[in-house]
C-alpha cells in the first residue's frame, strides 16, 4: 500500500468521496491506473466505497479514505517501506517546487530518550492533531482553503544494547 500514487490518493480522498476519473484529472493518470489503485486500496480495506452513481451508461464509484479505519503496517518490511516511500513523497513535494516560502512550518527530526509518560502525553496530543486535519480536510481546489503537507512519523525504537 506504499506506493507513491497511492499516497497521493489517499490524500485526496481525505478530503472528499471521488471516483476514479476524479482521481485520474486530479493527479494526471490515466483512467484505468486511477481505477487499479483504488481497487487495490479498497481490497486492502484502506478506502470505502461511499456510493455508486450512473454516468454515461456507466457506473462510477465514489471511495473516501477514513484515516481512523487504515490499517497499520505491522511488519518491519511493511513499516519501512511505507517510511520510504513517506521520504520519497516529501521529496516529490518540495521538488515540484509547491510550498510556499515565508510561510509557517514546522520541521523535526530526532533520536530522542523521552520519558514514557512523556512520551504518550505527546503522542497522543500529535494523533489527535492529526485526526483534527483529516475531519478538516476538504476536497481539492475548494475556495478559501490552502493546499499543506502533513507527514508524520513517531514510533517507540529500541536502544542499541537491547535494554
Amino acid at each position: 500500500m506504499a506506493h507513491p500514487v497511492r499516497l497521493q490518493i489517499l490524500s485526496l480522498l481525505t478530503g472528499a468521496a471521488l471516483t476514479a476519473a476524479d482521481v485520474a484529472r486530479e493527479l494526471g493518470l490515466t483512467h484505468a491506473n486511477a481505477s487499479y489503485h483504488l481497487r487495490n486500496l479498497h481490497s486492502a480495506g484502506v478506502i470505502v466505497l461511499v456510493g455508486e452513481e450512473k454516468i454515461r451508461g456507466g457506473v462510477a464509484k465514489r471511495y473516501r479514505y477514513d484515516a481512523r479505519l487504515d490499517r497499520k503496517p505491522e511488519s518491519a518490511e511493511e513499516k519501512g517501506e511505507l517510511f520510504a516511500a513517506l521520504g520519497h513523497e516529501l521529496v516529490r513535494r518540495v521538488a515540484l517546487g509547491r510550498w510556499t516560502a515565508g510561510t509557517a512550518s514546522v520541521l523535526g527530526d530526532g533520536d530522542l530518550w523521552i520519558d514514557p509518560v512523556v512520551w504518550r502525553e505527546i503522542h497522543g496530543k500529535v494523533g489527535e492533531a492529526l485526526r483534527e486535519l483529516h475531519d478538516a480536510a476538504q476536497p481539492p481546489r475548494t475556495p478559501g482553503t490552502i493546499r499543506t503537507s502533513t507527514t508524520v512519523a513517531m514510533f517507540e525504537m529500541e536502544s542499541p544494547d537491547g535494554q
